[in-house]
């Protein structure tokens, strides 16, 4: 057995472990994987870059931040599941680790990863990432497949519900509209480019100032679109070819803060704001401006791939 298996071997039994609560001790590590604690040590380090002992902590102290953001369970039960015996010593180490103590964490949270060499991390709801095994990374393909999967799969959940209707109710006329407010051509492209800002914002860990949306000038969202749109595309270009679509990532201007993942926001950002183009380019027709016709990306894409 190589160095490689043994840390691939330490990784599922700390899964496994992670979902029954045991704590197991260096030795307990070396007894479960057949080996003495040094030549476990040895190998896991030279594999990861880091000891097991640490690498686990780390990989519980990033779930423990999961747990502070998805629930309201008292720190202490937290600290608990966690491995450690007191809260002071959960907050001793939450602070080296994240630089501030779990409870101002909690508070303005921010990204639940710590770094470290071995690219192992704790991946929500209850698992562990690791992007060196490169047959299980998430890739652009698997991304497009996902999306074709949701749209199959919603088409078939509309069917479905649309048996509620009466005859003249799936007959009656729609009224396309995708928000809250009145939708105006202005209000719409700004909101296209705004989502990407937002999201962009959300990554960094920064606010988003909603202001800039408000009867934006044209001069204004072109010169917007011109940073948010390459500093998007720069992301997406960047977590496609980390094979990081499932990685996740927490949004703060969310309230209560959010966990999200890449694809899942990519996607989500794709299929909204296909309806607001969409309704932008039929307004244009509408006013006898020609040149975009219903923003099909068909020929876009081919051409592109081409």
């Amino acid at each position: 057995m190589t160095a490689t298996d043994t840390f691939s071997q330490f990784v599922d039994h700390l899964v496994e472990v992670m979902d029954d609560g045991e704590h197991l001790s260096g030795d307990g590590w070396a007894r479960r994987l057949h080996f003495s604690r040094f030549h476990l040590d040895r190998m896991i380090r030279g594999v990861a870059g880091e000891p097991p002992a640490t690498l686990r902590r780390r990989v519980l102290l990033e779930r423990a931040a999961f747990r502070m953001l998805t629930t309201t369970a008292p720190l202490i039960d937290v600290a608990v599941e966690a491995g450690y015996s007191s809260h002071e010593a959960f907050t001793r180490a939450f602070a080296r680790a994240y630089g501030t103590p779990p409870a101002a964490w909690r508070r303005d949270p921010g990204q639940i990863r710590i770094e470290a060499p071995s690219g192992v991390h704790f991946h929500p709801p209850g698992g562990l990432r690791l992007p060196a095994r490169t047959d299980k990374r998430v890739t652009a393909m698997d991304l497009l497949t996902a999306m074709v999967e949701h749209h199959v799969w919603l088409t078939g959940e509309l069917i479905s519900h649309a048996g509620q209707l009466t005859e003249d109710q799936l007959d009656q006329k729609i009224v396309l509209d995708v928000d809250e407010d009145e939708q105006t051509v202005r209000s719409l492209l700004s909101r296209l480019v705004g989502q990407m800002g937002m999201w962009n914002a959300a990554m960094a860990s920064r606010d988003y100032d909603w202001s800039v949306e408000e009867h934006e000038p044209l001069l204004a969202a072109r010169d917007r679109l011109a940073v948010e749109g390459p500093t998007f595309l720069a992301h997406v270009r960047d977590v496609v070819e980390r094979g990081a679509l499932d990685e996740t990532f927490v949004d703060a201007l969310c309230d209560p803060p959010e966990l999200f993942t890449y694809g899942g926001m990519i996607a989500h950002v794709l299929t909204f704001a296909a309806h607001r183009r969409t309704l932008v380019a039929l307004a244009l027709a509408t006013h006898g401006v020609e040149g975009v016709g219903w923003g099909d990306p068909m020929r876009y894409v081919g051409e592109a791939l081409a």
